[in-house]
């Protein structure tokens, strides 16, 4: 039987090619209203003082938001686009190009906006009444009032502009590099009787496969490998987190996690109370650890068995399988939920074939100017894909729940705590949904194992992970950290979250090799905002349940609003106080029953080679 064929994203309906008249009249609009955007900053904002007519101020906000809105959205439209083709094919230079010179457009974008950010921070004495007298200002007066205050963190004019130019060549070059770098390694793998050359995103995904030697020596090639490259990826890892380094000092930032919880939209009383709940439920994951290694025939899991299936549930879903799966529990939760994605799937938004060039992991993109979404991910049949495939559409229903309400590009800018819990809904969504409709065990077990490899990985790696970076970034600040240095933290960092649930001597040292959260220029910490999305929309989900049929549309309502409050305001509208414990708590409680729930089925020894 011929591989099925899997679909490959299509945004002619935004641009017709690479070459097409319609993207350069674009570029050439988004080049004038960067050209307006700095006259208006230059002849008129830096004109109008404290003192000046509370009118004019108004008008002065009105048609600075008016400018960025529109170019906002033109610069996201044309980003995806180019991106396009860069994540599903880094040999392709002519995209690579483009992009590069839309970076250098984007660059004059940011330093208009911290223009503009250190203006409305001078106008602090007078920005409330400004704010009611204008009108697109005022419907924008949350992310307004948030730009002042974060402006007390910025440099001085000429101190931005000169960052904002060499983070081409600094951070983004770093960041570029590890995804090239990552993106081109071909390893040669025997699978299925056949010698292959498998990209590294596929080689990885191997760690799913139901044959224990298949995950070993998938394991131990992707070890090799990242031996091969860990020095250039060693030196993408010390000039970003330098470069974090540096502009967290010179901007006046308390610590390395200052800027992150900021721009999660928390606090630290927020982060701690997490933080607390995650580390004190480390021993019930190890629990789960135990009870899946007895059920692979061992005394410990090594690294290559955390995502091993167990159970007996269908082990490959073909696309069209997975489709139908994620609609049906889709459409049970909320017909519009279901709507979309029929949308997505039926007008190829979802690029899903696994191949060489192509960027690992998944994610998804807005794309403004068609108010669609774009998902990227690379599926290979198993459950845990079909779980990846529903939250990056998740990520897209959260989008348009926004354009639906008619949201501009500022009213949007959702932090990264609730940029991820619609995504986690709807993997809980469809989990639960497939462990309601069984009665067989041994099928319940694997459903049981796909959540439960996700929970584990949201908690217990991600909480690896943050004290990983924070190790890192902590001891960035006195020198730059060897390769061998890196993979020591990242396996202390592994033994103090998993403990004895894995085998100490089959961790993962490489992991910050590959994970691209590492090297997201401007954007740390993006560990602890997954676990937040976990347990926001667990609790959320739980609470759905108790609700019933009217959740959905006050849930659609929280997704639209997420730029416009602070993650604290928005949790109390469903009476949740995530400065303490006790929510966080009960959310992981919810995942404790799922693991006491596996841990009671009884275990069908698996033979170990």
């Amino acid at each position: 039987m011929a591989p099925e064929k899997l679909p490959h994203w299509d945004l002619t309906n935004v641009y017709p090619g690479l070459g097409s008249p319609k993207l350069a009249s674009d570029l050439t609009r988004f080049t004038s209203l960067i050209e307006r955007m700095e006259s208006h900053h230059g002849a008129e904002l830096s004109a109008t003082r404290t003192d000046a007519p509370l009118a004019l101020v108004a008008s002065r906000l009105d048609t600075a938001v008016d400018l960025f809105n529109e170019a906002y959205a033109l610069s996201a439209t044309l980003f995806i686009f180019v991106e396009s083709f860069v994540t599903t094919d880094s040999y392709n230079t002519a995209a690579t190009k483009q992009l590069s010179e839309l970076e250098i457009l984007n660059v004059r974008l940011r330093q208009g906006w911290t223009s503009f950010q250190k203006w409305i921070t001078g106008m602090a004495a007078v920005l409330p009444q400004a704010l009611e007298k204008g009108t697109t200002a005022r419907a924008h007066a949350f992310i307004l009032r948030e730009t002042g205050e974060q402006g007390a963190f910025l440099m001085s004019g000429p101190e931005e502009m000169l960052a904002a130019d060499l983070s081409l060549s600094g951070a983004n070059a770093w960041s570029k590099l590890q995804r090239t770098l990552t993106s081109q390694i071909g390893v040669e793998f025997e699978l299925d009787g056949e010698e292959r050359k498998l990209p590294m995103p596929a080689l990885i995904n191997l760690r799913t496969h139901p044959e224990e030697p298949v995950r070993r020596g998938a394991y131990e090639a992707e070890m090799v490998e990242w031996e091969t490259v860990k020095e250039p990826l060693a030196a993408c890892m010390n000039g970003l987190k330098g470069s974090a380094v540096v502009l967290n000092r010179r901007r006046g930032r308390q610590d390395c996690l200052h800027a992150p919880i900021d721009q999660a939209r928390i606090d630290r009383p927020t982060l701690e109370a997490l933080l607390g709940a995650m580390e004190a439920s480390l021993p019930a994951f190890r629990r789960y650890f135990g009870s899946k290694a007895g059920r692979l025939g061992k005394q410990k899991l090594a690294w290559w068995d955390l995502f091993a299936p167990t159970g007996r549930i269908a082990s490959s879903f073909t696309w069209e399988a997975a489709r139908e799966l994620i609609l049906e529990n889709f459409g049970a939760f909320s017909p519009r939920m279901r709507s979309f994605a029929q949308r997505a799937f039926d007008n190829n938004w979802i690029d899903a074939e696994p191949r060489d060039g192509k960027q690992g992991g998944a994610f998804c993109s807005a794309v403004p100017g068609v108010k669609e979404s774009r998902i990227l991910a690379n599926f290979d049949g198993s459950l845990e894909q079909v779980s990846t495939v529903a939250h990056e559409l998740g990520h897209g229903f959260h989008n348009d729940c926004a354009y639906r309400a008619g949201k501009t590009e500022l009213q949007q800018s959702t932090p990264m705590t609730l940029a991820e819990t619609a995504s986690i809904m709807c993997e809980t969504i469809v989990n639960s949904a497939l462990l309601e409709k069984t009665a067989d065990q041994q099928e319940q077990l694997a459903i049981l194992e796909n959540a439960l490899i996700n929970d584990s990985q949201v908690i217990v790696d991600i909480y690896s992970r943050y004290l990983f970076e924070k190790e890192v970034m902590e001891r960035r600040e006195r020198s730059e950290l060897s390769a061998d240095e890196l993979c020591d933290i990242m396996e202390r960092a592994q033994a103090a979250a998993y403990g004895d649930g894995l085998d100490e001597r089959y961790r993962h040292r490489y992991m910050w090799t590959w994970k691209p959260h590492y090297y997201f220029a401007g954007l740390d910490f993006y560990n602890f905002p997954y676990a937040f999305g976990l347990l926001f929309g667990t609790g959320l989900y739980a609470l759905s349940r108790s609700r019933g049929p009217t959740f959905a549309a006050e849930y659609e309502q929280l997704l639209a609003a997420t730029g416009e409050a602070s993650a604290a305001d928005l949790a109390a509208r469903f009476g949740i106080d995530i400065r303490t414990r006790a929510f966080w708590d009960q959310s992981l409680a919810i995942i404790g029953e799922r693991i006491e729930r596996y841990c009671g089925i009884p275990h069908v020894t698996a033979s170990t080679p």
